[in-house]
């Protein structure tokens, strides 16, 4: 998530350059041809303005379905972060027994080890992503591609080495951390540490953080419809294509002119791509880019609160911005 004010104008410029510079090309082919071959394939402009504003009506319903995504997706991680509190707090008030601040930390660090491996599946690449840009080290962190190291060392902080083993083959390892969770509760119960009532409050907070997690994959498992994706793209290009032919008709004259029209040309096709890249990168909230969800900034801030309710050791800091960037 990009945490400063505003995107400067050349960051944004230069996440979006590629069409401006496609656009300015392409202008400066089709007006020098119309000029010097005085071709009179121009288009009026009343025609090519109604599909500009077509276009600019799907544009908006796609950048509108996109950002109620990414809020769809922060307010799912919002009550991750209340059902994680709320669990916390159960756990120390229910808990009683022998040892019972070691079982304390043991049901607590377990459920920070499912915000630690559901964070982490959240990121894993979709085909439909850009895994591309990432890779490169364009607009986006690398943070997913070493998933299983990673994921094993920062889980050996939170779980015995054996519970790691029970989970490292299954392809859910966050769905599984939460079961283990579950039967814990149950053992916990038979061994007179709370009673039924407290037992069945417990299981109703697990059924919320598995609800949430629920939703949370769905957003990162079904993307943005792509019938949806291909036409705003595929509109925007039909348009952008028209662009030159139609603003010719209104600058020719003169050589001067005629430059005003590319420049405006190459313009009006680079504001067009860049609400339709907004678009784009705005569907995939758990992807990891700067306009994503900081649920790495999430989890950590959730691990801290519950890692002080029990006056834990060595918390961890939250995480600070990066260059205006928060993971």
């Amino acid at each position: 998530m990009y945490t400063k004010k505003n995107y400067s104008f050349w960051m944004t410029f230069n996440w979006s350059k590629k069409p401006f510079v496609i656009g300015f090309l392409y202008s400066v082919a089709i007006i020098i041809t119309l000029h010097f071959l005085e071709l009179k394939y121009t288009i009026p402009w009343q025609p090519i303005s109604v599909i500009g504003i077509a276009v600019a009506f799907y544009l908006g319903f796609k950048n509108n379905s996109s950002y109620d995504r990414t809020w769809e997706a922060r307010k799912i991680y919002g009550g991750i972060v209340n059902d994680s509190r709320s669990i916390a707090a159960a756990i120390i008030a229910f808990v009683q027994g022998e040892n019972e601040e070691a079982v304390k930390k043991e049901l607590i660090y377990r459920h920070i080890a499912w915000l630690t491996a559901l964070r982490h599946q959240l990121r894993l690449t979709r085909s439909w992503e850009h895994v591309k840009n990432r890779l490169n080290g364009l607009y986006a962190p690398t943070i997913c591609e070493d998933y299983d190291e990673k994921l094993h060392k920062e889980l050996q902080d939170y779980l015995s080495e054996h519970e790691i083993e029970m989970i490292n083959n299954k392809s859910n390892r966050a769905t599984q951390i939460l079961k283990k969770q579950s039967v814990r509760f149950q053992e916990l119960k038979d061994k007179g540490y709370f009673d039924d009532f407290r037992h069945m409050e417990l299981h109703h907070l697990i059924t919320n953080l598995y609800a949430g997690q629920g939703k949370a994959e769905r957003i990162k498992n079904f993307p943005f419809p792509r019938q949806y994706a291909s036409t705003a793209l595929w509109v925007t290009f039909v348009f952008c294509s028209l662009v030159p032919f139609g603003l010719y008709g209104l600058f020719k004259g003169n050589i001067w002119a005629e430059s005003i029209c590319i420049i405006m040309s190459a313009v009006i096709i680079w504001v067009f791509f860049l609400m339709e890249k907004i678009g784009d990168y705005s569907e995939n909230p758990f992807e990891g880019t700067y306009n994503d969800v900081p649920i790495t900034s999430i989890s950590i801030s959730i691990e801290i609160d519950l890692r002080e309710m029990i006056d834990d050791q060595n918390i961890p800091s939250s995480i600070k911005e990066n260059n205006g960037f928060l993971m």
